[in-house]
Parts: C-alpha cells; structure tokens; sequence
C-alpha cells in the first residue's frame, strides 16, 4: 500500500493584519462529507465572522474543492488549498475565519493572509506519513537503552512507549519495510541478546 502525508492532528493559528483576525483551523479529514461538516462546525462556531473561506483535498477519488466565500475571486480558497499542493498533503480540512477590521487588504494582502493562515494552522497540526507501520517490542538492557533508541531513530522509528522493569521493554513503531535491516541491527548492536517481536502491522500516520 502506497504511504501519502496527512495532517497529524488538529491545527489552529491565529493571524491579525491590519486590524483583520484571521483564524485558521485544519483537520484530517477522510471523505468529503467529513470535510463539509468540519466547515458548517466553523460556521456555527464563528456565526458572527464575514467570510470563512475552505479548501479541502481528499485522496480517495482525487478531490480538490475551494470557497473563496465573497472574498474577491482568487484570493482565499486557492492560495489556501496551493499550501497542501505544495507540501503534498492529503486528506486535509482547513476553513480560514475572518474578522473584518475596516481596512482594505488589496488582492496580494488578502492572498498572502489566506495563504499564510492556512500554512500556520498546517504548522500547527504538524504532518505524519500514513503508511504500514509494525508495532515492535524491544527487550534490551539498561546499558543499551539509549543506543538502542537512537538506533530506532536511524531507522525511521519512533519510541511510542518504554517499560522500566528488570529490563527495559521498548515499544517501538517503525515502517514494515525497514523491519527486517532493524532486527539485523539490533542483533548487532546488542551482540545478538536482544530478540525484537513483531506484535502486529497496522496502516497508520506515524513520523513523516
């Protein structure tokens, strides 16, 4: 299965230009009506604002769909979405929220705050990498803990949990394809007393 980049969590930022409040909130949204309402959620909550301006990108059947919401044509929705173009980011929600301040922003200033907000929000949220990840334990002594963790890193895992026992009990999360070169190494590094199990595999965001 192919792995893609999605949001990893909830993003929400905060941008003031020239006295207009930009909100920005992002979210992991996996089908279009997901994505709807997330949007009519920012309506309700921010009823009083005067735009609130959308984009979304779905994976599953390639959807791409933008509002500029009143703002002028080209100013809002689609330097939103160019944010998660550029940085290959799919199944992403993100609604911009503006206030009003008084002063006219002119197309560029309303392209930049749009653009920026929804980059601040992504920011926010961060990105993960979905993809098959195994879930490993990983039994090592005190003495190799730290260089059993920084081993992990190399191979593009990440530490999830740590047992402090008799031994250590690492859990660990690590794409499924470079399994077999971290047991290998693990073997090597511990001078083959650490035995690493696969507890299961599972399609998941993990680290980018």
């Amino acid at each position: 299965m192919d792995s893609y980049l999605v949001p990893a969590g909830y993003g929400e930022a905060e941008f003031v230009e020239k006295r207009s409040r930009f909100i920005g909130q992002l979210w992991r949204a996996e089908t279009e009506e997901e994505a709807r309402a997330r949007i009519e959620e920012v309506r309700k909550k921010y009823h009083d604002a005067r735009h609130h301006c959308w984009c979304y990108v779905i994976r599953e059947g390639g959807v791409l769909r933008y509002s500029d919401d009143g703002e002028p044509q080209g100013t809002a929705g689609q330097p939103m979405l160019n944010v998660f173009l550029k940085e290959e980011v799919t199944n992403a929600v993100c609604v911009v929220t503006r206030y009003f301040g008084g002063i006219l922003l002119g197309a560029g200033g309303l392209t930049r705050a749009y653009g920026g907000t929804a980059k601040l929000a992504l920011d926010a949220a961060g990105i993960s990498r979905m993809r098959l990840w195994a879930v490993l334990a990983v039994p090592c002594p005190y003495a190799l803990y730290e260089r059993m963790r920084l081993l992990v890193e190399k191979c593009g895992g990440a530490v999830d949990s740590a047992d402090f026992g008799a031994d250590v009990v690492l859990t660990v999360l690590l794409p499924a394809e470079d399994v077999d070169a971290f047991q290998e190494q693990a073997t090597e590094l511990s001078a083959g007393t650490v035995e690493v199990l696969v507890e299961e595999e599972r399609f998941q965001p993990g680290p980018p």
